[in-house]
Parts: C-alpha cells; structure tokens; sequence
C-alpha cells in the first residue's frame, strides 16, 4: 500500500497540474436535467440565445468535474486527506462546453497545524481549472485538512 499524503508533505508555494476531464453534451444535460435545470444547461439553442452561445454546464457540473480529477489523482488506498471545512473565492470566469477537456493546477498557499488537534493541519490551496485552450473557466480556494505523520 503506498504512503499517504501527510501534513508535512506540503510545500507552500509549490505547484501541481493534474487531470483530464472530457466534457460531454449528454453529460451537460443529465447534471443539469437533475440539478440545475437552467434553459442554457439543458439546450443548445437556449444557450446561443443567451450570451453563452450555445450549450454549457453549469458551475455546480465543473465543480463536481474538478472535484472528480482530485479524487482519481489522490494515491491508491488511504490519501491522508481528512475532508474539508470548505472552499473560498469560487468563481467561474468562463463556461464550460461540450468537447472541452478540463485540466487543473494546484497551487500550496499557506499550511497551519491544528492547534486543538496536533494530529493534523489545514492546508490552504488555489485551485484552477482549465480547458484544452488553456483558458481558466474556474477557480476556487479550498481548505483540507490532512493527517500528521507520526
């Protein structure tokens, strides 16, 4: 079994690209159809009737995205993440389409210890998500809190 992530794996500052996401129509459509059932998130006619210009998910659908290329990158077996208290700073800067590959960068911004649990520590990410363009359609902040190697 490999070695979890810990704490005290982090480095602040240091960077990580991870992540390829192939977006769908019909994957739109059913999120959206289940979720968020906004015209331009359920047909692409609504869609380039609005300024979007054609079908395209919905911010919930690229974060759910996101979080799945974070899950399928953590280590086989125990990650040495303990959750989440939340993230800060969501925003989705452009839409996402059918036919775009996401991709992410993972940047450290800050780590502090518990100080009511010395058993683990918050790590402080800025998170990007990009398409096969290379354009930035979200960003976010999240918050983990990881285990300490004993």
């Amino acid at each position: 079994m490999p070695t979890p992530l810990c704490f005290q794996d982090f480095e602040v500052g240091a960077s990580h690209e991870f992540g390829e996401y192939h977006v769908t129509a019909e994957e739109i459509i059913e999120f959206a159809s289940k979720y968020d059932p906004q015209p331009f998130h359920l047909s692409e006619e609504a869609g380039k009737a609005m300024h979007f210009g054609g079908l395209c998910a919905s911010g919930w659908h690229t974060c759910a995205m996101a979080m799945r290329m974070t899950v399928d990158n953590m280590p086989e077996g125990d990650s040495g993440s303990l959750g989440s208290p939340g993230i800060d700073e969501l925003r989705w800067t452009k839409p996402v389409f059918p036919g775009d590959t996401l991709r992410i960068k993972s940047t450290i911004l800050d780590k502090r210890e518990s100080r009511s649990r010395p058993d683990m520590g918050s790590v402080f990410m800025h998170n990007e998500v990009f398409n096969h363009n290379d354009e930035l359609v979200m960003s976010f902040n999240p918050i983990v809190l990881y285990q300490k190697r004993k």
